[in-house]
């Protein structure tokens, strides 16, 4: 792209120099995408796609400016960067570093540029590791790290077969050995021993049960762990002679999967207030608390169901760590020990903050304030899991920032395999955070969060996420991931390799909804019609028994529904703004909100204040009292379920207007119940819905186009019904084949057994990784974090 610029400016000057005249005269040293793409839209030459500079201005991220000079960051493709100047006498665009272009961007834009600043570059501890090549085998690391490491391992069979025996021969569950009775890594002399077996297990019935089968397999050196009876001990050991004999990536994954090495789960998650009820809407408590409850009653089954199919019969425990907090209202998050519902054996501890002297810390301290705390924290969090656990966990699942901080710490101390789940990257929700970091430091502190984030980020064995978009976004816009591989954190430290979004401890495991509260309106058998009544009441009442605004006049109009927290990002005001404003979506549809509360008083969250006054002064401008429910409440799962359905019923449609949405659970809960939606298009959900398949989506920068667009759709549906049914079955089929809580637990129980075997086989030398991370920690993180006052 950049030759083919030199090329076009040679025989075009006069253009590149109109173009870049324009940049200048704006008279801003930065200049956003959407401001490259605007000037070159406003010249009176007409581009087409085909010509380079049109090309090459809409694949810019951002251009940074000081006369004579001009900076660019070159976007190519996905998760492809080039850093590129161009002198505005001389025309002739050059390729630069990555560290010029900060640098020079640090000057412009902030006046100052230290030449001494720290440089932090992750690249060379990773050059010895296999890397992905093709951006679409992104996010999925655990395939290609299988295929590269099993050929590798596998070239001398004997020798990748000795690893193999030796990393099943350390496998033991509550101190009950399992596979083999020793420790073997003789190839020839297991195979003998696997053949023995076979044949004499060809003469039990292949229902026999291991108690059965036991005391022969011992004789052969099998202990359990091979399979609950004769068939299934037979089908695995016949998986080992295949590797052994001709390994094969496939064949490998699908022997992994069936070892019994995962049985004590810590799943940490910090922050907010951690609880099964009344905790959803409280500050730093959301999705991410729904997200874990729901995962970890899928992975404990999941755990019980595959231990017993290999016959080993342990109870799997899950432990999800949070803060104990003893002012904690009317939610349980002053407890210890909770017991997660429709679980066995998975619980909620909590341990608390303390003070310098000791004192227990009784009050909720914001995300943003907590980085002070952890240090202490995963060490209390160490003795008392370990004590809960009964032993080392098996695998640290870390959750956001603070969540995945705490992980890194555990598991480094731990030598545990450890998984991070980002929720949410918060760099890419602000603005030039990074470069304005210190400007931002007192209300947000991103220069502790944003090396938290780099910190975990790269001592991670694996990192799960929701979607493609979250790693490496699109070819329009960065993911978030993508954000830390190049920035600059002024006077602090400057990142010239920050991520490497080939690495292949990448992967995409969607998540789902509840099977058991979010499923199709067709399905009247599990429906709760007893809860409709109340449905009723909340959407076309006019009492005061639910805290709302506005009455709805006709209420034989179909809905449109929308539900999230009354924040900036969730854009609630921005659809209630399209809805005002669109006289044909008003005639077509009434528009119901469920999200924060309606008096501002009763917040103690300033944007969720703003977003309230601005939903009142919207309500007012355009007289939306007859046309527009608002309830300000949270509800409960089950009649949130039946909520989704019975607007089903009346032929409604569930609208996501976010400005960004990293996933989108309630887009997945909405279609699991058979409601067409209509979602963002920034963020996760471009993945979720196939337009015009399963869903639509929208722009939320362009609200007419938006109104115009649901507007189309609620007319085609009253002519003809068909159309509403073809996107609510496209909504059905694609949760169910994508997006269930059965997959996500499949895949994560996979993956952490490949990841647990390579980190054991492997070889890798990962010490100067450690020890960079290490000084990174204690040289970086420790002093920014010891700032913060932590007698809060």
């Amino acid at each position: 792209m950049i030759d083919a610029l030199i090329t076009y400016t040679q025989q075009n000057r006069d253009v590149v120099y109109t173009l870049l005249r324009r940049y200048f005269a704006l008279n801003r040293t930065l200049l956003l995408q959407s401001d490259l793409r605007h000037e070159i839209q406003l010249m009176e030459k007409a581009f087409d796609r085909s010509d380079a500079l049109y090309n090459f201005v809409h694949r810019l991220q951002e251009g940074v400016f000081c006369s004579p000079w001009a900076y660019f960051v070159l976007r190519p493709d996905v998760a492809e960067w080039v850093f590129v100047r161009i002198h505005q006498d001389y025309l002739y665009p050059e390729k630069i570093t990555v560290s010029e272009f900060l640098r020079f961007k640090e000057t412009v834009v902030k006046g100052v540029c230290a030449e001494s600043v720290l440089e932090i570059d992750f690249d060379p501890f990773g050059r010895g590791f296999p890397k992905l090549k093709e951006t679409r085998s992104i996010g999925q690391g655990v395939i290609f790290l299988n295929r590269q490491l099993s050929s590798e391992m596998f070239t001398r069979i004997e020798k990748g077969g000795e690893k193999l025996l030796h990393f099943l021969g350390v496998h033991a569950i509550d101190g009950q050995q399992l596979m083999f009775t020793s420790n073997s890594r003789d190839t020839y002399t297991i195979r003998g021993q696997l053949r023995q077996a076979l044949e004499t297990l060809e003469k039990h019935d292949s229902a026999a049960p291991w108690s059965e089968l036991e005391q022969e397999m011992n004789r052969f050196g099998f202990a359990p762990g091979w399979g609950h009876d004769a068939a299934r001990v037979s089908e695995t050991m016949n998986m080992l002679m295949d590797i052994l004999e001709a390994p094969s990536p496939a064949a490998l994954e699908a022997f992994l999967a069936r070892i019994p090495m995962i049985s004590r789960l810590l799943i940490l998650s910090p922050h907010g207030y951690f609880g099964q009820d009344n905790v959803l809407g409280l500050p730093d408590t959301g999705g991410q608390v729904v997200y874990i409850l729901d995962q970890v009653r899928a992975l404990e089954k999941e755990m019980h169901d595959r231990l017993l199919l290999q016959g080993v019969h342990v109870q799997p425990k899950i432990l999800i760590v949070s803060r104990l907090i003893p002012d904690a209202g009317d939610t349980t998050c002053n407890q210890r020990l909770e017991k997660v519902s429709g679980c066995e054996n998975t619980w909620i501890l909590r341990v608390p903050f303390h003070k310098s002297n000791g004192e227990i810390i009784p009050h909720w301290i914001s995300r943003f304030e907590i980085w002070p705390h952890l240090e202490d924290f995963a060490r209390d969090v160490e003795r008392e899991a370990l004590a809960e656990l009964g032993g080392r966990p098996d695998l640290i699942i870390g959750n956001y920032s603070d969540g995945n901080l705490v992980a890194t710490l555990l598991s480094k101390r731990l030598g545990v395999t450890q998984c991070n789940i980002a929720h949410a990257l918060e760099k890419t929700k602000y603005l030039h955070s990074d470069l304005y970091w210190q400007e931002n430091e007192e209300k947000y502190h991103f220069s502790c969060q944003y090396t938290a984030d780099l910190l975990a980020m790269n001592a991670a064995d694996f990192i799960v996420t929701s979607t493609y978009q979250e790693i490496a976004g699109t070819r329009e816009a960065e993911g978030q991931y993508e954000s830390y591989r190049a920035f600059s954190m002024p006077g602090l430290y400057r990142v010239v390799n920050g991520i490497d979004l080939f690495d292949p401890k990448f992967n995409i495991v969607s998540p789902g909804a509840n099977a058991d509260v979010y499923f199709a309106y067709t399905d009247q058998d599990r429906r709760l019609r007893s809860l409709i009544p109340e449905i009723d009441s909340m959407i076309f009442g006019d009492d005061a028994c639910f805290p709302a605004r506005g009455a709805l006049r006709d209420p034989d109009k179909p809905l449109i529904f929308t539900m999230a927290r009354l924040d900036r990002i969730k854009n609630i005001t921005g659809l209630v703004e399209w809805y005002g404003t669109s006289q044909r979506l008003r005639s077509l549809a009434n528009l119901v909100v469920v999200g924060g509360k309606i008096d501002p008083q009763q917040s103690s969250d300033h944007e969720e204040q703003e977003q309230i006054h601005r939903m009142h002064q919207l309500m007012d401008e355009f007289g939306l009292d007859q046309q527009v429910r608002w309830l300000g409440m949270r509800l409960d799962k089950n009649l949130a379920g039946e909520l989704y359905r019975h607007i089903a019923d009346q032929r409604g449609i569930f609208v996501q207007p976010a400005l960004f949405e990293a996933f989108g659970l309630t887009i997945i809960e909405a279609m699991a119940s058979g409601l067409p939606t209509f979602a963002t298009r920034y963020g996760g959900p471009l993945e979720i819905i196939q337009h015009n398949r399963s869903g639509f989506h929208i722009d939320p920068t362009e609200g007419a186009e938006s109104a115009d667009l649901i507007a189309d759709f609620l007319e085609r549906s009253q002519e003809n019904p068909g159309e509403w049914e073809r996107i609510s079955h496209g909504a059905l089929d694609r949760v169910a084949s994508r997006y269930t809580w059965k997959l996500y637990a499949e895949r994560m129980m996979t993956l952490s057994r490949i990841y647990g075997f390579w980190k054991f086989v492997s070889g890798f030398d990962r010490e100067e990784m450690d020890r960079y991370l290490n000084m990174f920690y204690h040289l970086q993180f420790r002093p920014l974090a010891n700032k913060l006052t932590k007698d809060v």
